[in-house]
């Protein structure tokens, strides 16, 4: 069971077939927070082996006993990748340089997401932004964001598809997406984070040794070398094979593998695992067109609007109310959710309260 698309899996399992002939793979693609759902539920179809890249999807599953240890601990690393956007080429204007820079009014509903309930890579994104800038300020972030969001997909490819149809101006993705889309350029929002992408085996699978076989193939140094190709372009584990990528990394790429503050910890992510997505859901995703329409409502006041209320407006945009550990000691149910979802209602209609009161001056 694995998140990733045929383009990502085939050449991997072609290759392993010529090694093992006896072997025979079954692959259902699932995204990583359905998969993990499945799993926890008890992986009543019997399945070998999870491969994804969203790191904390494993701690988890490892956290509810879910893996089993083949000789590699619960889970092995495989690769390495980092999150940031893409646009398409040629491009008429600007391009966002830095994460920053996507809150430039200039690409106000130009910008396009997956939702992290859909998507392990936009779940890790989140966690980058947060990791790197800490529980307030990272919230911060991602609800100004919102209010530059032309749409919120459903899944990952889609964001990619519209930006190339010229649905969307940018399209938030992990590197290996981007890198590998016809027509498209990529860059990393710096600081890069490097995520580790990895693959476990699983309780109640029925061929443990054939299991093991194409981890064992993974990890070789064949294995490895599948992911250099232009197609894939994933950032391999061994260092001895991503030696032969090192001329055609990006530098900060090559300066975050040789530096520890650029590591991500799916420890960290994996205990707020689900209070972060529906954090997202319900401040981001729910009141969407509303986020979207009083943060251009805001940028539209003259400026003789008093600068002292705009930045009070701000501020409750911008404001997330719970800390990490009351989001973190709330019930993981439908009903914190709906709070939650009211209290954003709240802030909002707060903040158009006192936008409307602006305009009417």
């Amino acid at each position: 069971m694995t998140s990733y698309q045929a383009d990502v899996v085939d050449p991997m399992l072609d290759a392993f077939w010529r090694s093992h002939p006896d072997i025979r793979i079954r692959v259902l693609n699932k995204n990583t927070n359905a998969a993990v759902d499945e799993v926890l539920a008890g992986n009543d179809r019997r399945f070998d082996l999870f491969w994804a890249s969203a790191p904390e999807a494993f701690v988890v599953l490892d956290s509810a006993g879910r893996l089993a240890d083949l000789g590699y601990g619960p889970y092995t690393d495989f690769a390495l990748s980092a999150v940031g956007w893409a646009w398409r080429v040629p491009h008429d204007g600007p391009v966002p340089q830095e994460w920053n820079d996507l809150l430039d009014p200039t690409f106000a509903q130009g910008i396009a997401m997956s939702h992290p309930m859909r998507s392990g890579t936009m779940h890790s994104l989140l966690e980058t932004i947060l990791q790197d800038r800490g529980w307030q300020a990272g919230w911060a972030w991602i609800l100004e964001l919102g209010g530059q969001l032309n749409t919120i997909s459903a899944r990952s490819f889609g964001v990619l598809e519209g930006v190339e149809s010229g649905d969307f101006d940018i399209g938030l993705t992990i590197d290996f997406l981007g890198l590998t889309h016809d027509g498209l350029a990529f860059r990393y929002g710096r600081p890069v984070i490097l995520i580790p992408a990895r693959i476990a085996a699983l309780q109640g699978g029925t061929e443990p040794e054939a299991a093991k076989a194409f981890v064992d193939f993974v990890l070789s140094p064949e294995g490895q070398r599948i992911l250099l190709r232009p197609d894939i372009r994933r950032i391999p584990v061994d260092p001895d094979i991503r030696a032969e990528l090192l001329e055609t990394l990006d530098p900060a790429v090559t300066a975050a593998l040789n530096f520890s503050w650029s590591s991500y910890d799916p420890e960290l992510a994996a205990r707020r695992y689900w209070q972060v997505k529906q954090l997202f859901e319900a401040f981001v995703a729910r009141d969407l067109i509303l986020r979207r329409d009083l943060w251009r409502r805001l940028r539209a006041l003259d400026d003789d609007a008093p600068a002292a209320e705009r930045a009070r407006i701000r501020r409750l945009l911008t404001w997330m109310p719970l800390t990490e550990h009351q989001a973190r000691a709330a019930p993981a149910d439908r009903g914190t959710l709906l709070e939650w979802s009211e209290r954003s209602h709240t802030i909002l209609r707060d903040a158009e309260a006192r936008i409307r009161a602006l305009e009417q001056q």
